[in-house]
């Protein structure tokens, strides 16, 4: 069988840190009833830490896009910061396929300024969110780091 590419569409999250793009709720669930029309793989939906009206957008295209037999998978960022991976978790549950995806800063400046902890307790609070949001998105479904 010939290698399979997957499209993994970003338009919601990383398109919209785009100065001067901004996309209301409705927008949002609008390019992603257009994106499942064009058969991507993944529609990574948004951040919904950042704000109730982000959160809110990726439940209703979860909600309304994720649903279908054929849908997309419906996916969303949040920090290794456990209510991140709560909120996340909870506004990606009405989609049929669910992938949650957990990032840390990990370079030595980060570490030691931003985050202002050890190498090893990063690779714990990693090992304890990716857990965390395995056991929210429920099996079957997927979990990134």
């Amino acid at each position: 069988m010939p290698p399979r590419i997957r499209v993994f569409d970003t338009t919601l999250r990383d398109g919209e840190q785009t100065p001067g793009a901004a996309l209301t709720v409705d927008e949002k669930v609008t390019v992603a009833k257009q994106l499942a029309r064009l058969r991507v793989d993944v529609i990574e939906a948004g951040f919904p830490a950042a704000s109730p009206g982000e959160a809110e957008a990726v439940r209703r295209i979860a909600a309304e896009v994720g649903v279908a037999e054929d849908a997309p998978a419906i996916a969303a960022l949040a920090r290794c910061v456990p209510a991140d991976v709560t909120v996340a978790a909870a506004a990606l549950e009405p989609a049929r396929r669910r992938q949650l995806h957990v990032f840390i800063a990990t370079s030595d400046i980060h570490i030691t300024h931003k985050l202002r902890t050890t190498r090893e307790q990063v690779l714990e609070r990693v090992r304890d969110c990716v857990a965390q949001a395995r056991r929210m998105v429920g099996p079957g479904h997927e979990v990134e780091f």
